[in-house]
Parts: structure tokens; sequence; C-alpha cells
């Protein structure tokens, strides 16, 4: 299926679908920043030959979905979660599958404790724990501490030269890939990304700028939904010992390890691994 707008709390909101309606619906939750296309169409539609209903989207402020002023999101993480259980009613399912990454991990990590009853399992891929009073996690990685540094004073590229876009954001993914990066593969995903977002600069600003609005008070231990983790041996942003700790703390939890995968969707050399997976934890 093509894309479509929907109206979905309060906003509009850009999805794609790839599958059967008729099949399981596994909702793709992506990371900070990140449009739907982060979400490969290869990797959909292996998902969707699984017999797998899959739902992918523009978060606020990215790809095509409602944007507001760069620096001024009109919107808190509160209502990120809420995204979720809204594009399930959009699609008239009483529950889903939520397979969020990064960011998109922690939605999906909330979701699961404020609408229990709307998140069949979870997915979380390089991620870390949503809640407070989790000790021991790992820091971050050094480079990637010094990339962020750098970033902070580096300018962005004017809004409509979009080749220098498309090159800032590959050597920006190239930080958090630090064996095996893809150049060619992530230049074709960003150039996408370029293509389909209007303006950039929400997308640049907003995330890192909301408010989480009111907090999700809880633990590990209370989300009753199975869950598969999935993560790579050179995250640099949140290191394997998140993983770990959330397959630990999670009580209907497993973990899959990619070695040598960063902090990125599973890539292509992992799939015979992950879609399997993937399916026989929704079936």
């Amino acid at each position: 299926m093509g894309e479509l707008t929907l109206a979905v709390n309060g906003i509009e909101l850009c999805v794609e679908t790839f599958g059967s309606p008729a099949d399981p619906p596994i909702l793709l939750v992506g990371g900070m920043s990140a449009s739907m296309d982060y979400w490969e169409d290869d990797f959909c539609q292996a998902l969707a030959a699984g017999r797998r209903f899959v739902i992918r989207y523009d978060h606020r402020d990215t790809g095509r979905s409602t944007t507001w002023p760069p620096g001024e999101p009109g919107y808190t993480g509160r209502d990120m979660i809420a995204d979720i259980p809204a594009l399930l009613d959009a699609f008239g399912l009483d529950k889903g599958h939520v397979f969020g990454i990064s960011m998109g991990g922690a939605l999906a990590q909330c979701a699961a404790v404020l609408y229990p009853e709307r998140v069949e399992t979870l997915i979380l891929n390089e991620t870390s724990p949503a809640f407070d009073g989790v000790p021991d996690l790992p820091p971050i990685g050094e480079e990637l501490a010094d990339f962020f540094a750098k970033a902070a004073e580096s300018t962005v590229p004017d809004p409509d030269d979009h080749e220098a876009l498309v090159s800032m954001l590959v050597e920006d993914q190239r930080a958090f890939v630090p064996e095996g990066y893809d150049e060619v593969r992530m230049r074709a995903v960003v150039e996408r990304v370029v293509r389909r977002t209007p303006d950039m600069r929400p997308s640049f600003a907003n995330h890192q700028a909301m408010s989480d609005g009111e907090p999700v008070e809880a633990t590990l231990a209370d989300i009753a939904a199975p869950t598969l983790v999935i993560h790579g041996t050179r995250d640099p942003l949140f290191p394997i010992g998140h993983a770990e700790i959330l397959a630990r703390d999670i009580p209907d939890a497993t973990l899959l390890v990619l070695d040598g995968v960063g902090h990125e969707p599973p890539p292509p050399s992992t799939w015979d691994k992950v879609i399997p997976a993937i399916i026989d934890h929704t079936s």
C-alpha cells in the first residue's frame, strides 16, 4: 500500500503499510528525529512475507507528518507515546506487536505500561530502559561522545541544499556504526529521507527540545508484554549492557545479540537471524 496521511491524536501522521491487514500487525516505531524511511522497504517486505501486517510511520516533526517551528515542539513525550495506540485505532486494531528502536524503544516500553491491553508483544532494538532508577547502565562510547560535542558546534546545511544535507547525514550515521558501515546503503536511505521531507529543520531540533510531559512512573518489571530484545555488540550509544538489563528485568524477555552491529536497525546481513526471530516472537 502507498503512503497514507491519517488524522491521529489531534495531528496528521504519514504512514505506509506492507502485507495483508488480515495478518498480525507489527507497528514500527522509529528513533529520535527519524522518519519511517530508516525502516527499509526490503526489511518491511521481509516481515510481510512472513505473514505480518507491517505499519511504519513518520514521527511528528519528521517526513510528511505534522511539523512545528524548529525549537518549538507543540507536544511532549507523552503525546508521542499516545501516538502508538492512536495509530492502532486508526487501523481498527484492538492491539498490535510494537517494535521500537532507540527512542522508539523507550516510547514502546512506556506504551506497554500505560496501554497494556493494546501491546501484544514488544520488540526492543538498540534501546535502553525507559524508566528512572536503573543502576549500572554503561556509559556512551568515548568516540560518540566526542562526535556529539563537535556536532553541537557545527552548522547545519541550508535546508534547500539537499546534497549537503545527504552528505551530512551519511557522515553522522557513521558515528553510530563503528564496524562494517555500509555507506552506499545509508546514502540511499538518507536520500529518500531528504527527498520526502519538506523541511529538515524541525526534525533536527524538536525531538531534542520536547519535554517528557507527565512522567511514566513504572519499572521494567511492570512490562507484562512478552519482549524480544535485539541489540548489537558495537552499539556506542547504548552499549550491550543496556540490553542485558532489559532482558534481565522485564519479566518475559529474551535477548538476541547481533555480533558487530552498531546503533542501527538490523542490517541486511542479520536478517536471516532477525526476521525468523521476530516472526516466531509474534506468532
